[in-house]
């Protein structure tokens, strides 16, 4: 196979000040930064093309760091480089400091401000631990996904500083640095050479935010961000096990994904990074899916981290009351139209095209959304007095359209992109809708709507077990098909049926058995599933975690911890995940990092714990 020039998709470093995202190669070139959002055009896209701009910092003549790990319970990134002539630490991290907006209100915030917010800042910190190191600066901004090349000026009268525009773009980028620097074409370029005991340091900002101007301030502002990450997971609850790490790196990353100023959940931080080598297979998601909404208020609180679960719950209300008819996915604002369009002047992540930037899943009828949706609500609410008269209103709606549309096809949980079917998993989500619909109802004593939702979720529950179960007692992926689907993986996790009954269990041990390759699950096989693409793909992380959960559920603990195991083993050299795991190879595949995916490892190490503790 030839060596690619692109990095594993699993290798990258990811930042965040919880407004945008960077993804750090293992070179310490920053391959990957959309501003001013992590949804908007980037400025460096080198993940997706190289020559779509990069900003580096490293050794001139080394490129495989020696080491590379988060300072623990942080999200600043520490690279440690090895040369012939010596050592050298290098520390990325976007920063965070105090609420500033105190004479003024910002123009993004739709939730409460805390004490905390983005400083729009990327610092990178560099230290020559013993002997001397030759080090280089290389930052070539290339606005609008790689279309729109930088202008640098000096704006003073030093080489300490540059301003970057681009015509037709609104950002301008500032680089602040105790390096001279110096301009070629569109880049900012910097060399020294550091000895033992030199410090050195870069910032690249994008607001009107004053950047660190010497090295004291700039690691005053470092460690403040550092402590401000681990003040917030110590927040949370992790329990004593060997698998917390996983939870604690998983809960940082969710945060990492999260749009502050709505608390928003962006599905990842990437688009086009594609399910298949080379494939087709290749999506923006850099939005927010109301299918993982009942997902994601589910681990947040099970973790502690309720003040983020409330944001998130109240952004998804929001959402509900502003769109009566709910889509699958809106931008992290609240936006609707999500309309896709083709990057064509970009090769893509090793080739893969098309790229892709915008989705147009986000009109496509899925039937999960209404099930999510109020299953989100049910999980957070414990007293009528937490079931205000607005967002009651906001629920019938939601219960209503499933009562009234879950006799039609859709295109699943999956969004396929061929004929829309009766998949049995978007049945079960509509009967999660009238059952917790019920519930709420009874909760707020309205009896006569509980008994009405009650007996149509009596009718799809019938209805699923009559056609969507096969003669075997398996659930499969559709009434008009035997084929299995990992999304039934989900039938024992909303109680649906107990787990021990015996149709669960059947189709826990079948998709095990049958829609595997190495123990790591398939959503379902492509070969017999018109999902609208040519091409195979990996196995989905976000499945086989719900393998462990499910295994969990049904009795077989041992066998669940051993699975869970394994594929905390395949986690990246940073603790993350893509969406997809080569069973072959262990390489990750699709977008990165994917909320999913670490959703569903909070829920299959919980369900693990627990067996334990049991």
């Amino acid at each position: 196979m030839r060596a690619s020039s692109f990095p594993p998709i699993e290798s990258y470093g990811f930042l965040s000040d919880c407004e945008t995202t960077a993804l750090v190669a293992p070179s310490g070139n920053v391959e990957w930064l959309c501003l001013p959002r992590l949804d908007s055009p980037s400025v460096f896209g080198a993940i997706l093309d190289r020559d779509a701009g990069g900003f580096r910092v490293g050794p001139a003549d080394t490129m495989v760091p020696a080491a590379r790990r988060y300072l623990p319970g942080t999200m600043v990134l520490e690279t440690s480089w090895g040369t012939p002539t010596g050592w050298l630490i290098v520390c990325d991290v976007l920063l965070m400091g105090p609420w500033h907006h105190d004479t003024d209100r910002s123009c993004t915030h739709r939730r409460a401000p805390t004490d905390y917010d983005a400083e729009h800042v990327l610092l990178r910190m560099v230290r020559c631990v013993s002997g001397e190191v030759q080090l280089n600066l290389d930052c070539e901004p290339i606005f609008c996904y790689g279309r729109l090349p930088g202008r640098w000026e000096y704006p003073g009268m030093d080489y300490h500083e540059g301003l970057c525009r681009a015509e037709g773009s609104d950002i301008e980028l500032r680089l602040t640095t105790d390096l001279r620097i110096g301009f070629e074409a569109s880049r900012a370029v910097g060399r020294t050479l550091l000895k033992d005991g030199d410090r050195r340091f870069c910032a690249l900002s994008w607001t009107a935010r004053e950047p660190p101007r010497d090295w004291d301030e700039a690691e005053g502002r470092l460690i403040w961000t550092a402590h401000h990450w681990q003040h917030w997971l110590a927040r949370g609850n992790f329990p004593d096990h060997p698998f917390r790490a996983h939870l604690e790196r998983s809960a940082l990353t969710l945060k990492g994904l999260s749009y502050a100023p709505t608390g928003a959940l962006a599905a990842a931080a990437t688009t086009s990074l594609p399910e298949t080598p080379g494939g087709e297979r290749n999506f923006d998601y850099r939005y927010s899916w109301i299918r993982d909404s009942s997902f994601t208020l589910w681990a947040l609180n099970t973790l502690g981290l309720t003040w983020e679960a409330d944001d998130y719950r109240r952004f998804i209300i929001e959402i509900a009351s502003r769109y009566i008819d709910l889509q699958v996915m809106y931008g992290v604002g609240g936006e609707r139209d999500l309309t896709e369009h083709l990057l064509e002047h970009l090769h893509g992540y090793e080739g893969a095209r098309p790229v892709r930037v915008g989705n147009d899943a986000f009109h496509h009828h899925q039937h999960d959304v209404w099930g999510t949706m109020v299953d989100s609500v049910y999980l957070h609410t414990k007293t009528r007095d937490w079931l205000e008269d607005r967002l009651w209103q906001v629920l019938v709606h939601q219960v209503e359209s499933a009562a009234m549309h879950w006799r039609e096809p859709d295109r699943g949980i999956w969004e396929v992109r061929g004929e829309p079917r009766h998949f049995t998993s978007s049945k079960v989500m509509c009967w999660v809708a009238l059952d917790r619909g019920a519930r709420l109802a009874r909760l707020r004593e309205d009896r006569v709507r509980a008994e009405q939702w009650q007996q149509c979720a009596d009718e799809v529950h019938a209805d699923i077990l009559a056609n969507g179960v096969d003669e075997h007692g398996i659930f499969k992926q559709a009434y008009d098909t035997d084929t299995l689907d990992a999304s039934l993986l989900l039938v024992p996790l909303v109680r649906f049926l107990p787990p021990d009954d015996p149709r669960v269990r059947a189709t826990v041990l079948a998709i095990a058995a049958e829609l595997t390759v190495d123990d790591l699950v398939l959503r379902y096989r492509t070969e017999t599933t018109d999902d609208g693409f040519t091409g195979k793909e990996g196995a989905f992380a976000v499945c086989s975690f719900w393998l462990v959960s499910a295994l969990v559920e049904i009795g077989e603990a041992e066998r669940g911890r051993r699975l869970c195991g394994k594929l905390l083993s395949f986690a990246g050299p940073l603790g993350l995940y893509a969406e997809q795991i080569e069973p072959e190879s262990g390489r990750h595949l699709g977008n990165f990092p994917q909320a999913l995916t670490h959703l569903s490892l909070i829920n299959a190490v919980f369900h693990v714990i627990r067996s334990d503790e049991a």
